[in-house]
């Protein structure tokens, strides 16, 4: 019983070890936002009402949502926009920028 308690533990231990090191680089992100500033502003406040503002939002909702639009799984009236600018995004690019917009006030 001490060892499946064990192994439970150290599991999660590694779960949370994967997870943490997935998290995005604010800093890094700061200096890839030449693109996303145009609709969403350099704060994440949007620069018409029409774009949805980024500043505050969980930093996993924007990953999922990038994620979504360049895997085409995302509809809707945007997805015609940010399908092709999310498809130029890595992952790493992706973890970056969620962790920039979801750093700011909203």
């Amino acid at each position: 019983m001490k060892k499946i308690v064990t192994a439970i533990a150290l599991l999660g231990c590694a779960s949370f070890a994967v997870t943490a090191q997935a998290a995005g680089d604010a800093e890094a992100g700061a200096k890839k936002i030449a693109v996303c500033v145009a609709c969403h502003g350099k704060d994440g406040k949007a620069t018409a009402p029409i774009y949805p503002n980024l500043a505050g939002q969980s930093a996993q909702y924007l990953e999922s949502s990038l994620k979504a639009y360049k895997a085409g799984e995302r509809g809707g009236g945007m997805a015609a926009m940010m399908t092709p600018q999310a498809q130029n995004l890595s992952d790493e690019d992706i973890a970056d920028l969620a962790a920039y917009y979801s750093s700011q006030e909203p």
